[in-house]
């Protein structure tokens, strides 16, 4: 599959940059893996954290360009260790050994065809954990469609319903309409959460919702989406958690964080609607701060 970045077109940009010449597109992702951060991770939905952790393994570069991204020196600064294939081998190694959970692929769509390569040995040998597939929902169905051995359980963010959102967030004007394709092919695949005796995660799909300031109503009309075309079966993770980092901290309407009177409509439509499972982060002054660590979905709620 490393020929598919002679003429890359794994996200919706579809740049034809040819990575194997060295050459890089929007993304800024060239032919060697870059990788920023790795190990056991407790910061995610409890069915992925569980009590050993989510092997997680971030990415650098990105498809997006997030003006609130809390991570932007990695994602779109491009900073991380170049990996062999063999090197990121061991790191999923290391990880299986160490008892994770699952194989929790952050922003992988760049590297799609490094991961199947660097994975394949271990597959042949037997080891294998779920991948989880942590995206920010801008995918194409194809791309997914093409690497479906390396998604198990999809966690993948829903983070506008409009274009002009998503432009002035991500520089993504196209980003609705490939974000709901991409979250409705894995609910075509994946269906709904599936967990052990342990309650630990094995296979489904978790959609993320970020609430951002002066936008909630499009929090609000993608839950209704979700509600619609997927029914009550999908797990939902509500996020109250947005951090107006980078540049978002000195752009009108971006830069301050959710209030509780903002966030409750969103908490109250989610019981409306009746998801059956899910999560909601509380949004309270007192937890601010703690969103802003490692742990991600401290304080989570669940909706039922």
């Amino acid at each position: 599959m490393m020929r598919d970045l002679q003429s890359c077109t794994l996200c919706p940009r579809q740049c034809h940059a040819n990575r194997l010449d060295g050459k890089t597109g929007y993304c800024g992702s060239a032919l060697q893996t870059r990788m920023f951060r790795w190990g056991p991770h407790f910061g995610e939905e409890p069915p992925l954290s569980g009590t050993r952790g989510s092997g997680t393994l971030f990415f650098s570069h990105c498809t997006l360009r997030c003006i609130y991204c809390q991570n932007a020196k990695w994602s779109n600064g491009g900073r991380g260790d170049d990996l062999t294939l063999e090197e990121l081998t061991q790191r999923f190694r290391t990880l299986a050994e160490k008892g994770c959970h699952n194989w929790n692929l952050v922003s992988p769509s760049p590297w799609l065809p490094q991961i199947a390569a660097a994975t394949a040995p271990l597959l042949n040998e037997g080891i294998k954990l779920p991948f989880v597939y942590n995206t920010s929902g801008y995918e194409r169905p194809e791309t997914l469609a093409a690497y479906r051995h390396l998604i198990d359980i999809g966690l993948a963010d829903l983070r506008y319903a409009s274009a002009e959102t998503a432009y002035q967030g991500s520089d993504a004007r196209n980003y609705v309409d490939a974000a709901r394709a991409s979250i409705q092919w894995m609910w075509n695949q994946l269906g709904s959460l599936e967990c052990d005796d342990d309650g630990i995660a094995r296979r489904g799909l978790i959609v993320r919702l970020l609430a951002l300031p002066n936008r909630t109503e499009e929090v609000m009309e993608n839950l209704i989406w979700l509600r619609n075309t997927l029914g009550p079966g999908v797990a939902v993770s509500v996020m109250a958690q947005y951090n107006p980092v980078g540049q978002a901290a000195v752009t009108p309407t971006w830069n301050r964080r959710i209030t509780p009177e903002e966030f409750e409509p969103i908490a109250e439509l989610v019981g409306d609607l009746e998801f059956e499972n899910g999560w909601i982060q509380p949004c309270e002054e007192e937890t601010a701060e703690c969103m802003l660590g490692d742990d991600m979905t401290a304080g989570y709620g669940e909706v039922r």
